[in-house]
């Protein structure tokens, strides 16, 4: 037991791994933008999945976007994350990194982080454990089997565990959280690894309208310090949270705008939205003016 504990203070995390860990990533969002797409490209057996898409995130900037099934909002995301090569254009994280030269690991590293749409935590490991496995650290065998953490660690932990609402679950096994609990701790995995850009694919799909509110929140909370892209289908969601949206049609940018200008849209109207939910938006926000 000695030696292990010996073991276990050489591998502090807050003493011996700074040197261990690649150096500090710094993006440069000099002229305010994090994420440049130009001229993006990609098909599939003949499908132009992505075609020809320009879109430009801010820094710190909580951007929605929507489209029907088929729109190439996952293959954006793919794309982003190293997960699929476009056949061409250029898609630059800041003004220096070209993600397209990285894997995803690599991209990841960068502080590109992205939730899926159904959560991938470690059931069988704690709230805390699953946490504690997605700082940045040094992953290699000897430092995973007997690190401890310093508290500095935790205490960057416990701020997480206090922004996703998860503090009395800590201890918890993440297998026995509800299916909203799950989608704060897989948010909370990419804070904890200091993702700066987070793309978050439905976040609200089967959560009750307690749990769904409390997303929004999370969500809006995490704007400015983190750059928040979310992919959503639930358009009352959308309007609760959105800023900027951008319509995805056909691989390419259809629109973009506030809420309330996507849905007045003529164009998105006859793609996406359909005359009578428009007409419906439309009456009620009159109502409620």
């Amino acid at each position: 037991m000695e030696l292990i504990d010996n073991t276990r203070e050489v591998f502090r995390r807050d003493r011996v791994w700074a040197f261990m860990l690649p150096k500090p990533v710094k993006v440069d969002v000099a002229k305010e933008i994090i994420l440049y797409i130009e001229d993006l490209s990609v098909s599939f057996d003949g499908f132009n999945a992505i075609n020809n898409l320009n879109l430009y995130i801010r820094d710190g900037e909580l951007r929605c976007l929507i489209g029907a099934n088929g729109a190439g909002k996952t293959t954006l995301m793919d794309i982003i994350t190293g997960k699929t090569q476009p056949d061409s254009g250029s898609v630059w994280f800041g003004q220096t990194h070209n993600l397209l030269e990285h894997d995803e690991a690599a991209i990841a590293h960068l502080g590109v982080g992205r939730k899926f749409q159904k959560p991938t935590v470690f059931e069988a490991q704690s709230v805390f454990t699953n946490l504690e496995l997605s700082l940045k650290t040094n992953k290699g065998v000897l430092p995973t089997l007997f690190a401890r953490l310093g508290a500095s660690q935790r205490a960057r932990i416990d701020e997480v565990l206090l922004t996703i609402g998860l503090t009395e679950q800590r201890d918890q096994d993440a297998g026995s959280l509800s299916h909203g609990q799950k989608q704060w701790l897989e948010i909370g995995m990419l804070l904890a690894s200091d993702s700066r850009l987070l793309l978050v694919d439905e976040p609200v799909a089967g959560m009750t309208a307690e749990e769904t509110e409390k997303t929004a929140a999370l969500l809006i909370s995490l704007a400015g310090k983190h750059t928040v892209v979310v992919v959503e289908h639930d358009m009352e969601f959308v309007r609760s949270i959105a800023r900027t949206v951008t319509v995805l049609h056909q691989g390419a940018v259809l629109a973009e705008g506030t809420m309330d200008e996507i849905q007045r849209n003529k164009a998105v109207i006859e793609v996406y939205l359909g005359e009578e939910q428009a007409d419906s938006e439309t009456a009620t926000a009159g109502v409620a003016q």
